[in-house]
C-alpha cells in the first residue's frame, strides 16, 4: 500500500488575514452605526426644540389676541401682578405646555410707540442648561 499524504501549505505570513479583514469591516460598520445614532439624537433634540418654540409662539399670539380684544384695559395685562382674569388661565397653559415655563408681559419704557406690549416667554428644555426664550413685541392700539 502506498502511503499517501496530503501536502499542507506551509503556514506563512497570510494566516489570519481573513479574520483581520472581517474585524476591520466590523469596526467600520460600527463607527457608521454610531454616527447614525448620534445624528438621530441630534434630530430628536432639534425637533423638540422647534416644538417648544412653536408652542411659545402660539401662546404669545394667544395672549396678544386677548389683549387686542380688551385693549382698553392694557395695564391689567402686565405680568407679574396683572389683574385680568384671562391671565390666570393663560399662565397655567404656559406652565403646562413648556418645561419650566414662565412668562412676563410688560409695557416698554417711553421711546416706544403708544400701546406697545412685550410678551416674553422662557422655558428650559429637559436635559439642557440653557434657558430658551421667545419675545413678541407688538403695538396694540385703536385703528
Amino acid at each position: 500500500m502506498l502511503n499517501m499524504r496530503r501536502r499542507q501549505a506551509p503556514l506563512g505570513r497570510e494566516s489570519g488575514v481573513m479574520l483581520l479583514e472581517a474585524l476591520i469591516a466590523i469596526l467600520i460598520f460600527s463607527i457608521g452605526i454610531l454616527g447614525l445614532v448620534a445624528m438621530q439624537g441630534m434630530a430628536i433634540s432639534a425637533v423638540s426644540d422647534a416644538k417648544y418654540r412653536s408652542d411659545a409662539s402660539f401662546l404669545a399670539n394667544q395672549v396678544v389676541a386677548q389683549i387686542w380684544v380688551d385693549r382698553g384695559n392694557l395695564a391689567n395685562y402686565v405680568l407679574p401682578g396683572g389683574a385680568a382674569p384671562a391671565l390666570v388661565t393663560w399662565l397655567a397653559n404656559v406652565q403646562a405646555e413648556l418645561p419650566s415655563g414662565a412668562a412676563t408681559i410688560s409695557i416698554p419704557p417711553p421711546g416706544y410707540p403708544a400701546g406697545t406690549v412685550e410678551v416674553l416667554i422662557n422655558w428650559q428644555q429637559p436635559g439642557s442648561a440653557n434657558v430658551r426664550s421667545y419675545r413678541a413685541l407688538t403695538i396694540v392700539s385703536n385703528p
